[in-house]
């Protein structure tokens, strides 16, 4: 779930991602690359990458997922949240909101796995002309309202109750067909190398 570029940070959006600007930064470098070579894996120039890494820019959830695969990290650890000792169990009462681009998200899943679970809230009208690409697998589940997912040369519309699993490398996107958007719970693996190629842009002559 890529995001277009967002522009400049608004007050409130700032104080709930405090401290993602160090941290994309500190990933980066954990993970040997350079600026350029982080944002051509991401899909992003440079200049935009620098401005998140620098708190100029908020990023949005799609953007962060990207940007955890090419860091093959999590979007908890993107953020610098200290996580918990790893448990087979995530309570409910434990699961804290988080919100970026308009998204909402809650961590779903316990941290150092080879899958990122998620539950996500998708707003109507956000992200539906972003296509993504890249190596691995992606499972998603219907909870409430509607989804429209693009697979390849094909669309579905999917109510509350059903599943979809696919190959990342089928070029895939997904917007909420309603109003009042679609949850979804989410789970996709994580990049075994932060150096594995993600490619993302529109899809051409394709309306949502």
């Amino acid at each position: 779930m890529s995001s277009p570029e967002t522009g400049p940070v608004p007050e409130e959006a700032a104080a709930e991602l405090p401290a993602v600007a160090p941290q994309l930064r500190a990933l980066r470098r954990r993970a040997s690359l350079t600026l350029e070579a982080a944002a051509r894996s991401a899909g992003l120039s440079p200049a935009h990458l620098s401005r998140l890494e620098t708190g100029q820019r908020q990023p949005s959830l799609p953007m962060l997922l990207a940007l955890a695969r090419v860091y093959g990290t999590t979007v908890s650890e993107l953020l610098g949240e200290t996580v918990a000792d790893r448990d087979a169990v995530v309570r409910a009462t434990d699961m804290e909101p988080t919100r970026a681009g308009g998204w909402t998200y809650w961590q779903a899943g316990s941290p150092g796995r080879g899958m990122q679970a998620l539950r996500v809230h998708v707003p109507h009208g956000t992200q539906g002309d972003i296509v993504r690409v890249h190596p691995g697998e992606e499972w998603l589940h219907v909870l409430q309202g509607r989804l429209r997912l693009r697979l390849g040369d094909t669309t579905h519309l999917l109510g509350p109750g059903d599943s979809a699993h696919f190959d990342s490398l089928t070029p895939h996107r997904i917007a909420a067909e309603d109003a009042g958007g679609v949850d979804l719970l989410f789970v996709h693996t994580l990049l075994q190398s932060p150096t594995a190629a993600l490619c993302l842009g529109p899809m051409t002559g394709d309306t949502p």
